[in-house]
């Protein structure tokens, strides 16, 4: 029988004269009252049955854990768990010590004596192992004696799991791996990837709670759960780690011999949170996603042409504890490959643009130039537009209205330009780019585009409104509709498309075309009064801007309506 209580170690170090002849077998009642007091074992050098353990290793610091097996042909498994980094463990024995003779006196030896007896003398090696993979120690006829594990970190401080048991046919905390454990990609996308694999026979056979939690990331497949969850800890968990000199507890002085006070002398028993506690830090480049028991999921949200790693873990609800089943990788679809629209020199292109989509377009003066310019005209929403020249970002920025940008030029330079569309919904607008500095086919725009109505002014049959221009003269049109009187913002916000000439109106809806401009800005404001109207009803105004080119731009839509009484 395995004895990984605490109590045990403690009546191996008491004198000979105060225990018993033959060491009691494990008391399963006070075995779990003990588990569940998960502080019992922390930082403990004594492992418990059938219980895992979590610890801390620095670097190119030994660590040591004991535990005995009292009995001869005893069942034993023993399972070490690296998170972060490769671990070097090897597992001894060596024979308990006899009762001692006090060099013949019969007295017995210091516990100190006793202790150094247990503890210095190297036992018989039974299995070592260095690596990072979860690895196991089971043998089904183990001799009695005392058990140490001795860890060694050379890389780097890590976290690391341990279980051992003697009971390893009944306790099977860990889920069991079907015959192939192997993830299969089954489905391949630009964005999503299929994954499908074999249920554990712990939840098929066996009947126990188990989930499947998968991870995602771009660098490496993982080994085990542990690994992952260090990984997503900030700082690789360093933070959470003890410090240097303090890694003990009360039980390590209570059953080695010293007084359990020693700790409180110096200080060791002030508080049981070691160095500064910092709250996780979620890295975007690594996902865990628990499923439940599905043995089928489509991972999506994946990027293009992108190589990604995928690892599944059977989780035992029960005892939390967790197998990996053999990761794989697969690189995404790539994105279809767009046509490049050649914009020519001068000429205002139209271009339509899906929800989330992006154009490409490309610019190629015929002559040398000194600067290039690109007017945007979005239609709806703002736009986000890259300009490269010969693979060099010259431009990021988004475009909302009327916008010029203009660039340095290059002989013999080539530009590839990039449009992306709203979230919202899909995009229009329209395009011009041009080595000729004077050549301009949109009109300029105040920075408020609002109409304004006057309510004082507001008739039975009329309503007074006014704009602001600019100093560059231009041509205004201003249109008036009757709409509904439940007609509501809404419905004008659907019909803001700035991009919808005047030519799209009926004869009968325009009020007047004229030109206005003034070289003084403060004063480029112009009012007009629209007659005609009927009592009571509302309209919908608007006014347009026509530029050199004939192209225009329509101001945000004004809703007015005439007094009902006069």
């Amino acid at each position: 029988m395995l004895l990984l209580r605490c109590p045990l170690l403690l009546l191996l170090l008491l004198p000979p004269d105060s225990r018993p002849q033959k060491l009691p077998t494990r008391d399963e009642e006070l075995f779990q009252m003990q588990i569940r007091d998960k502080a019992f074992f922390h930082d403990s050098s004594v492992i418990p049955d059938g219980a895992e353990i979590s610890s801390y290793l620095f670097r190119d610091t030994p660590k040591r854990y004991f535990f005995v097996v009292e009995e001869d042909n005893t069942p034993l498994a023993v399972t070490v768990t690296p998170c972060d980094a490769p671990l070097e463990w090897k597992l001894s024995v060596q024979e308990l010590p006899e009762e001692a003779s006090g060099e013949g006196s019969g007295d017995p030896e210091p516990l100190e004596q006793q202790k150094q007896q247990i503890t210095s003398e190297e036992g018989t090696e039974l299995f070592s192992y260095k690596g990072n993979d979860v690895e196991y120690f089971v043998s089904s006829s183990s001799p009695s004696g005392l058990y140490q594990l001795d860890l060694l970190s050379t890389e780097k401080d890590t976290h690391f799991k341990v279980y051992a048991t003697t009971t390893p046919e009944s306790d099977q905390p860990y889920p069991e791996l079907p015959y192939d454990p192997r993830i299969d990609v089954t489905s391949l996308g630009r964005t999503t990837v299929t994954l499908a694999w074999k249920p554990s026979p712990t939840a098929s056979l066996l009947r126990q709670p188990i989930q499947y939690c998968i991870v995602i990331n771009k660098e490496h497949n993982f080994k085990s759960l542990c690994a992952v969850e260090a990984k997503l800890s900030s700082d690789d968990a360093f933070m959470m780690a003890p410090k240097p000199g303090l890694d003990f507890s009360p039980f390590d002085f209570a059953h080695f011999g010293f007084p359990a006070d020693s700790g409180k002398e110096r200080g060791f028993l002030k508080s049981s949170k070691f160095g500064r506690q910092m709250s996780p830090k979620p890295r975007v480049d690594l996902q865990r996603i628990c499923i439940g028991n599905k043995n089928i999921f489509t991972v999506s949200d994946l990027k293009p042409d992108t190589q990604y790693y995928f690892d599944m873990f059977a989780v035992n609800t029960n005892t939390n504890m967790s197998t990996a089943y053999v990761g794989t990788f697969a690189r995404t679809k790539e994105e279809a490959k767009q046509k490049t629209v050649e914009l020519k020199d001068g000429k205002v292109t139209d271009v339509f643009i899906k929800r989330k989509g992006a154009k490409f377009l490309r610019f190629a003066p015929v002559s040398s130039h000194q600067k290039v310019t690109f007017s945007v005209h979005s239609c709806l929403d703002a736009v986000q537009i890259q300009v490269r020249r010969d693979g060099k970002l010259l431009l990021s920025q988004s475009a909302e209205g009327v916008r010029q940008f203009q660039l340095r030029g290059k002989a013999k330079a080539k530009y590839l330009i990039r449009l992306k569309g709203s979230k919202k919904g899909a995009s229009m607008l329209k395009i011009l780019a041009t080595s000729r500095p004077n050549k301009q086919s949109f009109p300029s725009l105040p920075e408020d585009t609002r109409i304004k109505a006057f309510d004082k002014l507001r008739t039975c049959s009329s309503v007074t409104v006014a704009w602001l221009g600019t100093q560059e003269r231009n041509k205004f049109c201003i249109y008036k509709r009757e709409v509904d009187d439940n007609y509501n913002e809404e419905q004008k916000k659907r019909e803001q498309n700035q991009c919808l000439g005047p030519d799209t109106r009926k004869k009968s809806e325009k009020v007047l075309c004229k030109y206005f401009h003034s070289q003084n800005i403060q004063k480029a404001v112009t009012t007009e009064t629209i007659r005609g109207l009927q009592p009571g009803k509302s309209y919908l105004l608007d006014v347009y801007v026509i530029g050199h080119g004939g192209h225009s731009v329509k101001y945000q839509s004004k809703l007015v309506k005439t007094r009902k009484f006069c």
